[in-house]
C-alpha cells in the first residue's frame, strides 16, 4: 500500500504539472465512459433484465393472425378466452385485460382516473401479492356478481390517505357503487401501461358471449417444462372448438369465423412488453461504442504526444536500470489513474443524464425499472478496464520497448518527428474520421426521416390550436331509452364552447387523431358480389358530429358533411376516405351515393360525402382506410340502437393548451352536469409531437453522439497537425531559408492533413453502407444509402478537417527562419 499510494502521489504530480493535458483526457474519458455507460443501463432496463415477476420465463402474450383478413397480432376475443381457460392442457391459467377511463364521483370534484379491466386471473399469473386486502376471484368476475373494485398503491396513498380501513368502504366508479377489496403492492407496474388507478373485475357473461370482439390482450402462464411451441399447437386444435361452442352475431355466420382461418400466435411476455424499440436502442448502443472508441482513440494520442515529450526522461531511466516492465507498469498505471478518475466523473454524468432520460424519453418501455443497478455498475469496471488498457497500451508498445535508449542520442524539439513514431497517431485520427463519418451519416439520415415526417400531410391544420378532451355519461345518469338526450346535451355544450371568446368553432369525435383510440369492423359494399367463404375487408370507424371536418381542418372532397338531422332522424348515411373511396370505386366522385354496411343484417347506408385521409396511426404510417358514421344510429352492427356515451370535444382556438382556458371549458360541462370529469385535455399538437417522439428522440441521440465524435475527430486532426508542426520547425526553417513560400508551407500541412481526413473517410464509407441495414427500420422517406446525405456529410467533414489542419498550420507559415534554424 506505501508503494502504491507513492506511485500515486507521482502520477498525481505529474499530471499537476501538465493541466491542459490533464482536463482534456478527463473530460474526454467522462463523456465517452458516461455516455456508453448511460445508454447500457436503457438497454440493461429495457432489454436484458427479465421481466419483474416470478418465473418470468413461463409468462406469454396471447395473440391469433388471420392470413385471409391481412391480420397479424389479433387480440383475444371472450368465446376464445373461455374455450381456453376451460379446455387447455399447457397453461396454468389465461387472462384478459383491457385499458379503462373512469370517472369518480360521490368524493369532492369529480375525478377522472386511468383504470383496469382484467379477468380474475391476470393479477395471479403475474404474482401479485397485496399488501393490503385481497385479489379479485372467479366469482367477483362472474356477471352479476357484487361490484368491486382494487386500488393501486398510489392512488390509495393520494385519495384514501393509505388508511387500511378502506378495505370494505365504497366509492362510485363511472355511476356504480363498488366496494373496496384490496391494494395492489407498492412499486408494482403492469406491463408497459401507466399505472392505472383503479383495477375492475371484467365480469364476462358467459351466456351472452358470441362469436368475435378481439378487442382484449391476453397472457398465460405456462406449466412448468412446457415449451411456447406446444402451447402453441394446444391452442391452435381450441380454435374450431371455440368456433362451435359459440353462436356468431346477429347477421354474421359461423362459416365466416371458419373461412377467417385463424390461427395462434404466442409470444414470450417480455417481447410484448419491449415491442420494437430493440432496434432503436441497439443501434444508438453501437453510435455510442462508437463515440468511446473515438474518445479511446483520442486518448490515446494525447497520451502518445505525452510520452513522446517525456522521451528523454524515460530513456534516463532506463540507462540507469529501469527495466522495461516498470516503465511500462508506470505508463499503464498512469493511463489507469486516469482512467479511473474517468470513469468516476463519468458514472456522474451518466446517473445525471439517466434522470433527464427517462423523464423525457419517449414511450420507453420499462422505464420504472432502468437504473445504475449492480449489472450498470459491473459494465461500467469492464468498460473502465478495457478503455484503460486501449489507451494504455498504445505509448507502452511504441515507447516503452527497444527504441527507449536512442532518446539519448535525440536532439529533441528541433528534431523531425520519425515516420515511425508518427504513423500511430495518424492511424488513430483516421479511426477517429471513419467513426465520426459513421456517425454523422447515422444522424443525417435521422434529420431527413424527420423532415420528410414534418411534410407528411396528416389530414389537419395547425394542430396545436385544436383543444380536446373527452368526457363518458354512464347509463345510470341517462338510459339508453333516452340517447337523443344525451346527444342534446352534447350539443347544448358545444353550443355554450363556441360562445366563448377565441373559440373558433366545436365538433365531437369519438377518436382523436393520433391519439391511439381505434375501432376496426367489417365492411360490405353492396355493389359487390361476395363468393362463398369470402370475407370483406376491416376498415376504421369513426363516429362523429356535424362540424368535425371544418374545426380540423380536414378537406372535404365530394359530397357534403353530416347534419344535425342525420343524427336525430337516424338517417342512414355515412361518411368515407379518400383512400376507400379511390380503393373500391376508383374515384371520390364514384363514390357518392354508393351503400355500405358492417353486418348483413344492418342497413345499408348511403355515402354522402368524401374527405381527405386521416393519418390517424401516425406520420410514418400509412392513413387508414376510414368509415365516419353519425353519433345516434339504429340497427348497426346488431345493435338495434346506438349511441356513443364517450366523446371527445375537439375546440378550434388560438388559446388551445392554457390553464386558464381548460378552467372555462370545465366551468361550462360542469353548467351541464356537475358530475362529469373532463379527460385527456391534450391538443391535438400534442397528440401530433408524440406520434415523432420515437424519431426525434432516436435523432436528437444520434445528433448528439456524432456532434461529439465529429468533436473529437477534429481535436484529434488538430492535435495531429499541430504536434507535426512543432516538432517539423527545424525543417520548416530549411525550407523556408531555401525559398519556401509561406502558402506552400500552408499547404504542406493542410494536405497532410485531408489526405488523413480522406483515407478515414473512405474507410467510413465501407463502414456506413454494411452498417446501413440497421438503420433502414427507423427511417421514412429516405433510403438508408441516401446520396444527398452521404455527400453533405462528406464535405462537412472535409471542411471542418480543412479548418482542423488551418488554423495550426498558420503558425508553420509564420516560422522566422533565421530562429528555427538557431533553436537548437
Amino acid at each position: 500500500m506505501h508503494i502504491f499510494l507513492g506511485r500515486l502521489k507521482q502520477v498525481v504530480r505529474r499530471l499537476g504539472r501538465a493541466p491542459l493535458f490533464m482536463i482534456l483526457t478527463l473530460i474526454t474519458l467522462a463523456a465517452g465512459i458516461g455516455a456508453t455507460t448511460l445508454i447500457f443501463s436503457v438497454v440493461d432496463g429495457v432489454l436484458l433484465k427479465p421481466l419483474p415477476y416470478p418465473n418470468p420465463g413461463q409468462l406469454i402474450g396471447v395473440w391469433f393472425d388471420s392470413p385471409v383478413l391481412n391480420f397479424k397480432d389479433l387480440n383475444i376475443a371472450p368465446f376464445l378466452y373461455f374455450t381456453i381457460r376451460e379446455q387447455n392442457k399447457t397453461l396454468e391459467d389465461i387472462g384478459a385485460y383491457d385499458g379503462d377511463s373512469l370517472s369518480v364521483t360521490g368524493t369532492g370534484e369529480p375525478e377522472h382516473v386511468s383504470g383496469l379491466d382484467v379477468t380474475d386471473g391476470v393479477l395471479p399469473i403475474l404474482g401479485v401479492k397485496p399488501p393490503l386486502g385481497r385479489l379479485f376471484t372467479r366469482q367477483d368476475d362472474t356477471a352479476g356478481s357484487p361490484e368491486t373494485v382494487m386500488l393501486s398503491y398510489g392512488y390509495w396513498q393520494k385519495k384514501f390517505g393509505g388508511t387500511r380501513s378502506v378495505i370494505g368502504q365504497s366509492m362510485t366508479v363511472d355511476g356504480k357503487s363498488r366496494e373496496i377489496i384490496g391494494v395492489l403492492p407498492r412499486g408494482f407496474h403492469f406491463l408497459n401501461r401507466d399505472d392505472a388507478a383503479l383495477i375492475l373485475p371484467m365480469q364476462w357473461d358467459r351466456s351472452k358471449t358470441r362469436l368475435g370482439n378481439f378487442s382484449y390482450e391476453g397472457l398465460a402462464r405456462l406449466k412448468p417444462g412446457v415449451t411456447i411451441e406446444q402451447a402453441s399447437a394446444d391452442l391452435q386444435r381450441l380454435i374450431p372448438i371455440a368456433i362451435r361452442s359459440f353462436p356468431p352475431p346477429e347477421g354474421y355466420s359461423e362459416k365466416l369465423f371458419e373461412d377467417a382461418h385463424f390461427t395462434t400466435s404466442l409470444h414470450s411476455l417480455k417481447q410484448d412488453v419491449v415491442g420494437d424499440v430493440g432496434n432503436v436502442l441497439w443501434v444508438l448502443m453501437g453510435s455510442i461504442m462508437m463515440v468511446l472508441l473515438i474518445a479511446c482513440a483520442n486518448v490515446a494520442n494525447l497520451l502518445l504526444v505525452r510520452v513522446e515529450g517525456r522521451r528523454q526522461e524515460l530513456a534516463i531511466r532506463s540507462a540507469l536500470g529501469a527495466g522495461w516492465t516498470r516503465i511500462a507498469g508506470d505508463l499503464l498505471f498512469e493511463s489507469a489513474t486516469l482512467t479511473i478518475a474517468g470513469s468516476v466523473l463519468g458514472l456522474g454524468l451518466a446517473f445525471a443524464g439517466l434522470r433527464v432520460l427517462t423523464a423525457k424519453a419517449p414511450d420507453l418501455p420499462r422505464v420504472h425499472e432502468i437504473g445504475i443497478n449492480f449489472p450498470v455498475l459491473l459494465f461500467a469496471l469492464a468498460l473502465a478496464a478495457f478503455t484503460g488498457l486501449l489507451v494504455g497500451l498504445m505509448p507502452v508498445f511504441k515507447l516503452a520497448g527497444g527504441h527507449l535508449n536512442s532518446g539519448l542520442r535525440e536532439g529533441g524539439r528541433s528534431q523531425s518527428d520519425s515516420r515511425e513514431r508518427h504513423r500511430a497517431r495518424n492511424a488513430l485520427v483516421v479511426l477517429q474520421v471513419a467513426l465520426a463519418l459513421v456517425l454523422l451519416i447515422c444522424s443525417g439520415l435521422m434529420i431527413r426521416t424527420f423532415r420528410a415526417l414534418e411534410h407528411v400531410n396528416p389530414g389537419f391544420t395547425d394542430p396545436n390550436s385544436l383543444q380536446t378532451f373527452r368526457i363518458w355519461v354512464p347509463d345510470t345518469q341517462i338510459p339508453d331509452q333516452d340517447r337523443d338526450k344525451l346527444i342534446h346535451m352534447d350539443q347544448d355544450m358545444m353550443s355554450k364552447l363556441a360562445a366563448l371568446p377565441g373559440v373558433t368553432s366545436v365538433a365531437l369525435t369519438s377518436a382523436v387523431p393520433m391519439s391511439g383510440s381505434e375501432s376496426n369492423d367489417l365492411i360490405f359494399a353492396a355493389d359487390r358480389t361476395y363468393r362463398e367463404g369470402e370475407i370483406p375487408p376491416i376498415r376504421r370507424f369513426i363516429w362523429i358530429s356535424p362540424g368535425l371536418f371544418s374545426t380540423m381542418g380536414t378537406p372535404l372532397l365530394a359530397g357534403r358533411d353530416f347534419t344535425w338531422e342525420d343524427n336525430y332522424d337516424k338517417l342512414p348515411v355515412a361518411i368515407v376516405s379518400e383512400n376507400f373511396a379511390r380503393e373500391y370505386w376508383g374515384s371520390v366522385q364514384n363514390a357518392l351515393g354508393k351503400r355500405i354496411r358492417t353486418g348483413t343484417t344492418d342497413d345499408w347506408r348511403q355515402i354522402v360525402g368524401v374527405v381527405a385521409d386521416v393519418h390517424d396511426d401516425g406520420l410514418d404510417k400509412k392513413a387508414p382506410t376510414t368509415v365516419y358514421w353519425p353519433l345516434l344510429m339504429n340497427n348497426f352492427d346488431t345493435q338495434k340502437e346506438l349511441v356513443q356515451r364517450g366523446v371527445a370535444f375537439v375546440i378550434r382556438t388560438r388559446l388551445a393548451g392554457s390553464q386558464a382556458f381548460m378552467n372555462e371549458v370545465q366551468h361550462v360541462v360542469w353548467s351541464d352536469d356537475g358530475s362529469l370529469p373532463l379527460a385527456n385535455a391534450y391538443t391535438v399538437g400534442y397528440y401530433y409531437t408524440q406520434s415523432m417522439a420515437r424519431t426525434s428522440f432516436t435523432l436528437v441521440m444520434l445528433a448528439v453522439a456524432g456532434m461529439m465524435a465529429l468533436l473529437l475527430g477534429v481535436v484529434g486532426i488538430y492535435g495531429v497537425i499541430s504536434y507535426s508542426v512543432t516538432q517539423r520547425t527545424r525543417e520548416i526553417g530549411i525550407r523556408m531559408a531555401l525559398g519556401a513560400q509561406r502558402g506552400e508551407i500552408l499547404g504542406m500541412f493542410v494536405r497532410e492533413g485531408l489526405l488523413l481526413t480522406g483515407v478515414g473517410v473512405v474507410f467510413g464509407l465501407a463502414a456506413a453502407f454494411a452498417a446501413m441495414r440497421l438503420m433502414q427500420s427507423l427511417l421514412f422517406g429516405v433510403s438508408p444509402y441516401d446520396p444527398p446525405t452521404y455527400a453533405a456529410i462528406t464535405l462537412g467533414i472535409f471542411a471542418t478537417a480543412w479548418l482542423a489542419c488551418w488554423l495550426p498550420s498558420r503558425r508553420a507559415a509564420a516560422v522566422d527562419p533565421m530562429n528555427a534554424l538557431r533553436a537548437e
